[in-house]
């Protein structure tokens, strides 16, 4: 992998600075006006790594690709350690650690928000009011303090809303 600059939006100019870019090209031209953000899922991410996953492997890693692009993509440590937990255990061909420990690295910058005592009180609001389990709970908690417009998952219910967020399976 390797480190690219990428523009972002900062108090209405735009300022530059370098990242690790998980895709081929730079991203130096990159515009981050898009206005939906997406938060991702675990699943969708350990897809996009999975050298077995075929199909889903490759609309994963073109989601992902599209978001990284737009700089709308945003995850929560929740969702970094549930992937790497998973690709390093349950692929036919599981992922090396320091290989998942390099993806981590790279998705680090899409975290925006700590998960606080008070992401998990919501979590647990949105575990009862939407029928869900408590940790899919905190995954929408999550997306909701990122301000996300759409959560990408495999898991949820596509189409389905929760907390004003959009479920989107993009597989």
């Amino acid at each position: 992998m390797k480190t690219r600059g990428i523009h972002r939006r900062a108090g209405g100019r735009c300022r530059s600075f370098r990242i690790l870019c998980p895709w081929e090209g730079c991203l130096c031209g990159a515009k981050i006006c898009m206005s939906a953000v997406a938060f991702v899922d675990s699943n969708i991410l350990i897809y996009a790594h999975d050298l077995d996953a075929g199909v889903k492997r490759e609309r994963a890693m073109a989601k992902l690709r599209e978001l990284w692009d737009a700089g709308t993509g945003r995850l929560s440590i929740q969702v970094l350690q549930e992937f790497y937990v998973n690709a390093t255990k349950k692929p036919a061909t599981p992922m090396a650690r320091s290989s998942a420990r390099e993806v981590i690295k790279t998705y680090g910058v899409w975290v925006r928000h700590a998960t606080t005592a008070e992401t998990l009180t919501r979590a647990a609001e949105i575990s009862e009011l939407a029928q869900i389990s408590f940790w899919d709970a905190l995954i929408v908690a999550s997306a909701e303090e990122a301000r996300a417009d759409e959560l990408l998952s495999e898991d949820l219910g596509d189409g389905r809303a929760i907390a004003g967020i959009k479920i989107v399976n993009p597989l």
